[in-house]
């Protein structure tokens, strides 16, 4: 966390809005007396996340993590794409163990 005082946040809102949006905070003072703080604005869920989690979802937003996502389809039986009559598996089994 940094502290900036306000005449110094005029003259470099651009670079300290580009270190807030990687994730720093900073502590902005008036007349050495913390005024405010500037940091990312967190969603509702953000607040209830562990320390670590937060840390997670920093370096994801920042490109340097990449979270797991859910599939896209379900892996339950019946949900493939491709279809074959019950028991072309063990068919293919037996085929190639010389069981036909």
């Amino acid at each position: 966390m940094r502290t900036i005082g306000i005449r110094e946040l005029k003259a470099q809102l651009s670079r300290a809005l580009r270190d807030v949006q990687d994730g720093e905070r900073y502590l902005v003072t008036d007349r050495g007396r913390v005024v405010a703080e500037l940091r990312q604005p967190s969603s509702e869920g953000d607040r209830d996340l562990s320390r670590i989690d937060q840390v997670r979802l920093r370096m994801a937003r920042a490109g340097e993590l990449r979270l797991a996502e859910r599939p896209r389809h379900s892996y339950q039986r019946g949900s493939s794409i491709v279809r074959m009559p019950d028991g072309t598996a063990q068919a293919w089994i037996d085929w190639v163990r010389g069981e036909d």
